[in-house]
């Protein structure tokens, strides 16, 4: 719209000058051409906001158009231009009333320049300010709907991302709840265990009290260092020596193997080499905390550890002989489902969920407990 401004206003001038180079008022009309073109070039730099600075600059300038229609009605046609300004300017109450003012100075500059009452001269410049005052007010209302969903998908993706963070926070916090659970807390009851034992044996059989004393301190130094491999990055201990997934199963195995509780590794296929880490690290968390069910609930004799290695998928057994329960009524046996601290198998099922495994149980009362846990080793 500012080009075309110009290119009228040049047009004009042009065509003044070309038909009235010697009449009187040519002075005045390049005069006040250059100080509308002067005007109408400080317009920007006063923003678009009816300030008062702005409805100065904005009257300046129909003042010196209305100059130069009166001079030289051929002037008339950069009212278009200024169409848009003043609606960019005015609320639409006070812009339609000074569109109808240019409107009918551009009419009568024609009729004057005509000579006679020609009908396209009434009639085109009413019409062409009809159109240019109907598209702006159509622009400006889409203009409003499209900042209006502009600031609704900004508020809306705002919202988005709290709640990404939101759930990515309460998602870290469960799995940190459950590697500490699978680790420290483990660790810990065992200690406790143990040392309750040695306690109650310390005056009557202090050689077994004492072994119970050092085998508590072996679990200690054992947590001290999964606690440092926790802060670090999270990865098991046992799995962080280099041994890989079969030699931190027989770590696990001969740790939980106690005078009551005989605890054996079988393997059926080689896992692959690499094996994802987190499909290592969910498998080693998941014996840990079936074993850990099996020695604080089951009273079992001997439990066993069977890694099945398949084309598409790896899959670990933790069976066990002890008192088992109904996997159906989980309310006659809550200490097998899981521990006094909330997690168990709750905790070993979100692993598995993660990882887009399965887990199935097989129990029953007095036949003892077979828990398997599937991992796929290709995406699904």
């Amino acid at each position: 719209m500012h080009t075309a401004f110009f290119v009228l206003l040049s047009a004009s001038v042009a065509r003044y000058l070309a038909r009235h180079a010697d009449g009187p008022h040519t002075p005045w009309v390049i005069a006040l051409s250059v100080l509308l073109a002067a005007l109408y070039v400080l317009g920007p730099a006063l923003g678009t906001r009816p300030t008062p600075r702005r409805l100065t600059w904005l009257g300046l300038v129909v003042a010196a158009w209305a100059l130069l229609v009166v001079l030289a009605p051929s002037f008339a046609w950069c009212a278009v231009p200024l169409f848009y300004t003043g609606l960019r300017t005015l609320p639409l109450r006070a812009a339609v009333p000074l569109v109808a003012l240019l409107t009918a100075l551009a009419v009568a500059a024609q009729l004057r320049l005509a000579g006679w009452a020609d009908p396209n001269v009434l009639l085109a410049p009413p019409a062409v300010a009809a159109v240019a005052t109907t598209v702006f007010v159509v622009m400006q209302r889409q203009a409003v709907r499209r900042d209006a969903l502009i600031d609704d998908l900004v508020r809306t993706r705002r919202e988005l991302a709290a709640t990404e963070r939101r759930e990515g926070t309460l998602a870290e916090r469960e799995r940190l709840a459950r590697e500490i659970h699978d680790t420290l807390a483990q660790g810990l009851s065992s200690q406790r265990m143990l040392l309750q034992a040695a306690d109650r044996l310390w005056d009557t059989a202090p050689g077994t009290a004492r072994d119970h004393v050092r085998t508590a301190a072996a679990i200690a130094e054992r947590s001290l260092a999964e606690a440092r491999r926790f802060v670090h990055d999270l990865t098991p201990a046992d799995l962080a020596e280099g041994g890989g997934l079969l030699q931190a199963l027989r770590a696990v195995a001969e740790r939980e193997t106690t005078p009551r509780l005989a605890v054996r590794v079988h393997t059926e296929g080689s896992p692959p080499d690499p094996l994802p880490a987190p499909v290592e690290s969910a498998l080693l968390r998941i014996a840990q905390g079936a074993l850990a069910n099996v020695r604080e609930h089951a009273a079992a004799t001997t439990a066993t550890l069977t890694l099945t290695c398949l084309d598409d998928q790896i899959v670990l057994d933790v069976t066990d002989d002890g008192r088992g329960f109904d996997p159906g009524a989980p309310a006659l046996a809550p200490a097998a489902a899981t521990d006094s601290r909330g997690h168990g198998l709750p905790a070993i099922r979100a692993r598995l969920r993660q990882l887009g495994g399965t887990l199935t149980i097989e129990s029953a009362p007095g036949e003892g407990t077979a828990l398997s846990a599937a991992i796929p080793l290709e995406p699904r």
